[in-house]
């Protein structure tokens, strides 16, 4: 797909800088870098201000009185224009104001602003605001979170069960009873456009809002190929048996580690049989109708998620754009 990595997320060219995770000294002299930047997070949500042009990621200089309430280690994400940019996590701190009950949900409208930062930057759900920042804001923000998740929900060693520690600006966690190591988690999801003549397969799943369908999607299991992967789950959620399959395009989703591999696949039937312990519903939509679910006049469905994979390959499916 000639277009693939304009997807929400992707496209940026960060430049990663690896060579850097493992030199002592390169990261010590960013850590003094006058133009080294750091990006904060509070909780899984981005500090975001008001741009000229929307939302734009905020980035700090390194003596921010702010950075001294955060996580002791920040971990290193990459250069922009030559200068390093860390992540930092502010999750100890706790708003007065704070209302979380949706929280790190794509339903969380709230922001949060902190005393020692200007009215105009605040913190916010990054699936409320993914469309509204740049290539580059976006990767930076989905990287950060992915890898600050994977810590705050990884720090045993899997093998023999003792604390591990931050190695690698972040890239790594240590074991130094066994000596282990561990690298951040990333869980190989596919989602398909199942076509049967000019209609596609869309689901549902229990508990999403009234009207939301969008493509069917599972996880790759161990030793399954994306291909086998694809057809498997249509044919567990939907009972469709499905023949050729294709790769589109891949979309990092960090809520909280996954990455979409999206997919054509052709179905060999229409009939439909779903599993209910997997989803709520699956239904054949032409594509006059997803034209109008597009443009929000369809009776019965919404329109799917700004910035989402799904949305991105149904729109260029409606304009014949999948080559």
């Amino acid at each position: 797909m000639k277009i693939a990595e304009t997807v929400t997320f992707g496209g940026s060219a960060l430049d990663r800088a690896a060579e850097w995770r493992g030199d002592p000294a390169a990261l010590a002299h960013a850590r003094t870098d006058p133009a080294s930047r750091a990006v904060l997070f509070w909780r899984g949500k981005p500090l975001l201000g008001d741009g000229p042009d929307g939302r734009e990621l905020v980035r700090l200089q390194l003596d921010h009185p702010v950075l001294k309430e955060t996580a002791p280690q920040p971990f290193f994400l990459g250069r922009e224009d030559g200068a390093a940019v860390f992540a930092h996590d502010l999750s100890a701190w706790s708003p007065t104001d704070d209302d979380s009950a949706n929280l790190n949900s794509f339903l969380d409208r709230s922001e949060q602003h902190h005393p020692a930062l200007p009215q105009t930057q605040r913190f916010a759900e990054l699936r409320a605001v993914m469309t509204r920042i740049t290539p580059r804001d976006a990767e930076l923000a989905a990287s950060a979170r992915a890898l600050l998740n994977w810590h705050a929900t990884h720090g045993f060693c899997a093998v023999c069960g003792a604390r591990s520690e931050v190695s690698k600006a972040g890239w790594q966690r240590d074991c130094p009873a066994c000596g282990a190591h561990h690298f951040p988690r990333t869980d190989p999801v596919v989602i398909m456009l199942i076509t049967h003549g000019n209609s596609v397969l869309m689901g549902r799943s229990p508990g999403w809002p009234e009207g939301m369908y969008s493509l069917l999607a599972g996880f790759i299991e161990p030793g399954e190929t994306i291909e086998a992967a694809v057809r498997r789950e249509v044919w567990e959620e939907a009972g469709v048996r499905v023949g050729q399959v294709s790769y589109l395009a891949s979309q990092p989703w960090p809520f909280p580690s996954s990455l979409m591999m999206g997919c054509h696949g052709e179905a060999l039937s229409r009939e439909i049989t779903i599993d209910p312990v997997e989803i709520e519903d699956a239904i054949w939509v032409t594509r006059d109708e997803m034209l109008e679910v597009s443009a929000g006049r369809h009776p019965r469905i919404l329109p799917a998620r700004r910035g989402a994979i799904a949305q991105f390959i149904l729109n260029n499916w409606l304009a014949d754009r999948l080559d």
